[in-house]
């Protein structure tokens, strides 16, 4: 098992089920941007997992929604700590990460129509883009190591996404930034696994030198 405590920027796609429009007063859609426990593909590189009580130590003091990441439109909605005009609502429940937004229907049009393609079934998928604090890494020697997601540091940006990569999250193959970053993390984490183990080696090496003297 190999642990870093480092901070990069992720993205991660879901395609949940319970992404819905709802009936509350307050909030009129809601689904999970996060999900714990899932084990699932990173560009065909590694297996990732979100662990339980990843959020326990997150930043959510400023937090906006948006659709398909585009951060040149206005947010859908947003999340401001202690902020009682906040539009939206993050909650970490036994599923994961749970979103609650108001979109004003009535005065948006795009939020309409947003409100209208998640009611249709159309958009069924969510995204969320934040920054790793502590990961854990397994089996760096096989060709599919698994990466655990063990705290984030910081939530910036939840979005709805008309298309998810795969039924539980990936990268969208598309995203070549995605890919990349996805890609240097495990060769970092080979990298530094690599150089635990020489050290180890030159240590037993020194261990025996002594003894033999």
């Amino acid at each position: 098992m190999n642990k870093h405590m480092n901070e990069l920027s992720v993205v991660r796609s879901f395609n949940v089920a319970d992404f819905r429009t709802t009936k509350d007063e307050k909030f009129n859609v809601e689904g999970h941007a996060a999900v714990f426990n899932q084990t699932t593909t990173i560009g065909n590189w590694f297996y990732e997992v979100i662990e339980r009580g990843a959020f326990d130590e997150c930043d959510f003091d400023d937090v906006l929604f948006f659709v398909n990441h585009n951060m040149n439109k206005i947010p859908m909605a947003r999340s401001r700590r202690n902020n009682g005009n906040s539009t939206m609502k993050l909650e970490v429940d036994d599923v994961g990460l749970l979103v609650k937004a108001d979109l004003d229907i009535e005065n948006n049009s795009e939020a309409k129509t947003l409100h209208s393609s998640i009611s249709r079934g159309d958009i069924d998928g969510m995204s969320f883009a934040f920054r790793i604090k502590e990961q854990t890494w397994e089996n760096l020697d096989t060709d599919m190591p698994t990466r655990r997601i063990q705290k984030i540091a910081k939530v910036f940006e939840v979005s709805a996404v008309n298309n998810p990569a795969y039924t539980q999250t990936d990268i969208n193959a598309r995203d070549k930034e995605a890919l990349e970053n996805a890609k240097n993390a495990l060769d970092n984490a080979r990298s530094n696994e690599l150089d635990n183990s020489n050290a180890l080696e030159i240590e037993k090496l020194r261990t025996q030198i002594l003894m033999k003297g």
